[in-house]
């Protein structure tokens, strides 16, 4: 079933990174974004919060950006719109979306955080689509995640993806979480056939995922070990 999911993904793994550093007060929203082939990403970006004069010189530095174009002046609420071009580095994550059959609905920054809200066919294809930019060395938060038609409101629903659900069953088959561990970290993501540290990021978010489950819902009951 239709999957619309948000994923949030440091500044510094991802687009614009050098030039947040330059104007750490610089807002940015996504309008859309276009795959252009296999291998190039053009957003439609509207900055604000910056001058031209300022905002220009920053992006022809940015190793994350080729090309870019200002499109529109917004001048009475100070924002500009413009065309960019994305790099290699930046397109290869986006193409991990577009090649599982994902559609960027939207994103923007705070927080020196990106946050993509995307669409997906199939929830498999958002697992998988997850695993292939891990795999790329960024880390990726799925902070929430709803099948269309079911529930709209991505701010109530939250879940884990099939690699996490994976690795948190299998930590848990192994012994990972008993007191002492039967299995360590390099030995269990040997198990998994991932690198030690994309194991540890997958367990970190389901661990906080669940965690979040239990502490929204007064309902729950926390579990507890006395081991």
């Amino acid at each position: 079933m239709t999957t619309i999911a948000e994923l949030t993904l440091p500044t510094d793994g991802f687009a614009l990174a050098e030039t947040f550093r330059e104007l750490p007060d610089l807002e940015v929203h996504v309008e859309s974004v276009v795959a252009e082939g296999p291998c190039r990403t053009t957003p439609l970006v509207w900055f604000s919060n910056v001058e031209p004069d300022a905002l220009e010189p920053a992006l022809e530095r940015d190793p994350s950006v080729d090309q870019f174009r200002r499109l529109l002046d917004d001048t009475a609420d100070e924002e500009w719109f413009y065309r960019l071009r994305y790099s290699g580095d930046v397109a290869s994550i986006c193409q991990a979306v577009y090649g599982h059959g994902g559609t960027v609905l939207g994103a923007s920054v705070a927080d020196d955080q990106w946050t993509l809200r995307l669409l997906f066919p199939l929830r498999e294809e958002l697992s998988d689509a997850v695993s292939d930019i891990e795999e790329q060395g960024t880390r990726v938060d799925v902070r929430r995640m709803v099948e269309a038609g079911a529930d709209e409101d991505l701010e109530t629903t939250a879940a884990l993806t099939e690699p996490q659900q994976e690795a948190i069953a299998e930590a848990y088959r192994q012994g990972y979480y008993d007191v002492p561990r039967e299995i360590s970290l390099e030995e269990l993501a040997n198990e998994l056939d991932i690198s030690h540290q994309a194991l540890s990021e997958r367990l970190r978010r389901a661990n906080r995922v669940l965690a979040s489950e239990q502490l929204e819902d007064p309902t729950n009951e926390m579990m507890t070990d006395s081991r």
